[in-house]
């Protein structure tokens, strides 16, 4: 068998030939002491490149979610968010396990938003029996519905929305240069509403760890109490954020042809027995499809595909997903829509 097309996730992507340099001749200190000079140049990159005052570098997205939900939220507190949030669905419900933050979840439209009105009417009323809500808490792209983008003019909204009623707005924006790629907007613009943003390095971007959180200089130093007591304090970590600055620096815009890929994957296995796909749905490198097919479950299908190299999941019910990345050529998508014809046909 040739080498495997590894559609499970962008977090497989391993770090380029430069990176590896960068991580090798890395100037390195004590993070935690405040003095590893290559970790505090990916801070500041960080959070210049989506025009907040400061960024802080945790080893992973779900930290650095955590990390902002207990910076804005005291135990007792309540988000709003989406109920196929990342945040909600895949983060062990360490909000409320180790902040005491109540999640009040809302139904996410396929296109990753929440409705704005409901937003709205899920804001406690100022009463000694219920929680305070605290925070809305978006994804953009939104993993669960299929990589969607969340526009510019939606987080407007969003902002101007908490603005009124005094909340604050955080962003897990694992994904968020995707959405700003796709969008053809400068990623300022997306985030300019949002109070904290979460992003990580390590999916499309291509370091092998690592997420930042920017937002102003007084909220990054509490975060960075709460990075501690998580247990996010690294050492020398510059040896990994010299990784990030490269991601940064040079991984940005080709995440275009992911999207790309994915596009022609979503168009290529559409049409096939089985399959439900509408590939106009495709904006950036996730697409989630259906299978319904009378001799195949989902499961059955991604067996099938992995012994013939194409690698992806089974996300539940009757739906799978595959994730173009880096190491996705135009090529393997057209190789593996072949072993899609071959299995379902």
């Amino acid at each position: 068998m040739s080498y495997p097309i590894d559609l499970r996730s962008d977090t497989i992507t391993k770090p380029t030939p430069a990176m590896r340099r960068a991580m090798a001749e890395a100037e390195v200190g004590d993070d935690v002491l405040g003095d590893d000079p290559t970790v505090k140049r990916l801070e500041a990159l960080a959070a210049e490149r989506l025009g907040k005052e400061a960024g802080l570098f945790v080893p992973s997205g779900t930290m650095g979610n955590l990390v902002c939900l207990l910076t804005h939220c005291g135990r007792g507190d309540e988000v709003i968010l989406g109920d196929q949030a990342h945040c909600y669905i895949y983060e062990q419900g360490g909000a409320s396990a180790l902040g005491g933050i109540h999640p009040r979840p809302l139904p996410n439209r396929p296109d990753g938003t929440l409705d704005l009105e409901a937003i709205e009417a899920a804001i406690r009323p100022d009463d000694p029996h219920q929680p305070r809500t605290r925070l809305i808490a978006l994804e953009n792209t939104h993993n669960r519905c299929g990589g969607a983008v969340l526009p510019v003019a939606y987080m407007r909204r969003v902002g101007e929305l908490a603005r009124r009623h005094r909340l604050k707005v955080h962003l897990d924006g694992a994904r968020i240069f995707n959405a700003a790629v796709a969008l053809g907007v400068d990623v300022k613009e997306l985030v300019a509403d949002c109070d904290s943003v979460s992003f990580c390095l390590s999916k499309g971007l291509a370091a092998p760890v690592g997420s930042v959180v920017v937002s102003s200089a007084d909220f990054i130093r509490e975060a960075r109490r709460a990075r501690k007591v998580l247990g996010g304090g690294m050492r020398q970590a510059g040896v990994i954020a010299a990784a990030g600055i490269v991601a940064l620096t040079e991984m940005v815009d080709r995440l275009a042809e992911d999207h790309a890929n994915a596009r022609r994957l979503a168009e290529g296995i559409a049409e096939l027995p089985g399959i439900v796909l509408d590939p106009a749905t495709v904006q950036t490198n996730i697409v989630i499809f259906e299978l319904h097919h009378p001799r195949l479950s989902p499961q059955a299908l991604a067996k099938a595909l992995w012994e013939r190299g194409v690698w992806l999941f089974a996300i539940g019910g009757r739906r799978l997903r595959a994730v173009t990345n880096y190491h996705v050529t135009a090529a393997d998508i057209e190789r593996a829509v072949a072993v899609f014809a071959e299995v379902l046909r």
